[in-house]
């Protein structure tokens, strides 16, 4: 927004430091909160530590070699447009706006670019985030729900950053889970599926939940239950290895039921807003991954311990030289030659490098495969790939209900479609009694949008380290840290902007109030939020900010008055600040993946 100012005054800098011949560290510009004036500082104790490791410096403190820079380098500048003055303090060089100035350019900005405002310059590199990957033969819950989340709006936030983004999706389509699914479904109740993309896909999840009664072992069965169930299990082995053996049948019942969770999941992800690039299947790496096995052998990475009656290990401690366990020793192929998570993981990291060629890989997976991925990225990296370095796992923790976890087993699930079918039918409720003149239909999709947001902020405002414990009555809640609170933000300000049309150009020259001074400053920050939130892999930045800002413009809107302001000027200046607020809590809604609805 300021880079032109900032660009001159570095190359002031820098030609100062060239004829001086000092070796000027890199600089790191920051902003600088308002307290009367805006600005941005940079500093210099990294230069005047540098010079003083380089035995180059004048002998002094580098706390006081570094003011000493900073007033010689302001010395050098002299006047710049737009600047109000320049200060030298305590090793920084702090540069300073003037207020008007900074608001109108901050708002014209905005203004400027619209939907486009905080994107950051094209970068380079291509960013794969992988996500949205529940094991089939199950059903969409809320603990996915955060997954799928957390990986778009992350996918969403790298983009506007200026990467090249592709979204993928792992689904987990074998295993002993889906053939128990297949095996009951085959045995009793084939031909007799509901209707309906959703009754389908919950009713695989019930199967497997009675597929597992029938199959665990409980407490004082009779051997009569005993042999039952033994038989049971054996029917479901014997169904696996028919798949594993590719037996027409069995593959053709794989296919069908298998399509059934996929339906479920893409009208899910199209509830969402979530448009998948490239789908990858477990079942797909599996052949592939196998086969990778040998040049691990030969490379000396892997341990062939077959002959033996072991497996194919990787002693990665052992392999580094490290005297302390940190990795551990990771198996990547079964005695019986079966492979793992961790050889189809390696195989699918193996087509993301060289056929889409992606520079960075982000895996949003939760907490427990913390190990397994460190695992993979360091295997990664002794098998030679230079992107395993740009490898990340997002993790993130539970979802838990206020009666407690969760368990596919038992049942104890909250289905996402049912959660947002309920937030959605407690909106509609409200927003009926309060809005009887809204179209029924535009009230339905006014309840979407903000059931929907409440939802989805909800699994984006906790930490994505941290548990959560989801109620559904506290996201729905129209104060606090909710999406509908950050909504009604967006709403008040097009409320606003509905009654009187702002000018093109506005001047800020006149004293503003504290919460205009607070609402520029927060607009402000929107591009630097949008970059921190990308570079560190952190949705919470994004989440925090827009509840920021819109607590930030309440605070506005209930203590500046607009509309009835009689000096036009001001009037002008503020709505245009409303404009620019409006727009800034849209672009970070979007990013959110959270609409925003005209009226509330």
């Amino acid at each position: 927004m300021f880079t032109q100012e900032q660009q001159l005054i570095e190359e002031k800098i820098k030609a100062y430091c060239e004829a001086s011949d000092i070796a000027l560290a890199e600089l790191k510009w920051q902003p600088i909160p308002f307290s009367g004036e805006w600005g941005f500082a940079t500093s210099f104790f990294q230069t005047a530590a540098n010079e003083a490791r380089a035995g180059r410096g004048t002998g002094k403190p580098v706390p006081q070699r570094a003011q000493e820079m900073a007033e010689q380098v302001k010395a050098q500048i002299g006047a710049v447009d737009g600047i109000s003055h320049i200060e030298a303090v305590k090793g920084y060089l702090n540069v300073y706006f003037k207020t008007s100035d900074y608001a109108s350019r901050v708002v014209d900005e905005v203004l400027s670019k619209g939907a486009e405002f905080g994107r950051g310059e094209a970068k380079s590199e291509t960013v794969m985030v992988e996500y949205a990957q529940p094991n089939t033969h199950h059903s969409f819950h809320i603990g996915h729900a955060r997954n799928t989340i957390l990986g778009e709006v992350l996918a969403r936030l790298v983009e506007f950053a200026g990467y090249k983004t592709i979204r993928a999706s792992y689904p987990g389509d074998l295993g002993l889970g889906v053939i128990t699914v297949m095996w009951i479904y085959d045995k009793f109740y084939k031909g007799h599926e509901p209707v309906g993309v959703h009754e389908r896909g919950q009713w695989l999840a019930k199967l497997y939940v009675e597929a597992t009664a029938l199959l665990e072992k409980q407490e004082n069965e009779t051997p009569e239950q005993a042999a039952q169930r033994e038989a049971y299990d054996a029917e479901r082995r014997e169904m696996y290895r028919k798949w594993d053996a590719g037996d027409k049948s069995v593959r053709e019942l794989w296919r069908e039921t298998r399509e059934w969770s996929l339906e479920e999941l893409r009208d899910i992800l199209d509830i969402l807003n979530v448009k998948i690039d490239v789908w990858f299947y477990e079942s797909e790496v599996d052949e592939p991954s196998k086969v990778i096995i040998d040049e691990l052998i030969q490379k000396n990475i892997a341990d062939d311990e077959r002959p033996n009656g072991g497996a194919v290990i990787v002693k990665i401690d052992e392999k580094l030289g490290l005297t302390k366990e940190k990795y551990r020793t990771a198996v990547v192929l079964r005695s019986d030659g079966t492979s793992l998570y961790l050889t189809k993981d390696l195989a699918l990291a193996k087509v993301k490098f060289e056929q889409y060629k992606v520079d960075r890989s982000i895996y949003v997976v939760d907490f427990r495969q913390s190990l397994h991925f460190e695992q993979v990225f360091k295997i990664l990296e002794m098998w030679g790939f230079p992107q395993a370095s740009n490898c990340r796992h997002l993790s993130y923790g539970y979802v838990t209900l206020p009666e407690g976890a969760m368990s596919a087993r038992r049942g104890t699930v909250a289905l996402f479609k049912d959660v947002y079918d309920e937030a959605v039918k407690r909106v509609l409720s409200v927003e009926t009694e309060k809005s009887g003149d809204v179209p029924v239909e535009e009230r339905e999709k006014i309840a979407s949008q903000i059931g929907l947001g409440a939802l989805v902020y909800s699994l984006l405002s906790v930490d994505n380290n941290k548990h959560i414990v989801f109620d559904i009555n506290e996201a729905l809640s129209f104060d606090g840290r909710t999406g509908p609170y950050i909504q009604n933000a967006y709403v008040r300000a097009n409320s606003i902007l509905k009654k009187v049309k702002a000018g093109s150009e506005a001047s800020f020259d006149y004293e503003l109030t504290k919460h205009e001074t607070e609402l520029v400053e927060l607009i402000s920050r929107f591009p630097q939020s949008v970059q921190q939130a990308a570079d560190e892999y952190r949705p919470l930045v994004m989440a925090a900010y827009a509840y920021d800002l819109a607590n930030t413009f309440h605070s506005f809107y209930h203590a500046v008055n607009v509309l009835q302001t009689e000096n036009e000027k001001i009037r002008n200046a503020r709505l245009r600040l409303v404009m620019a607020a409006k727009q800034t809590i849209q672009n970070a809604l979007r990013l959110l993946d959270i609409q925003t609805p005209e009226v509330m």
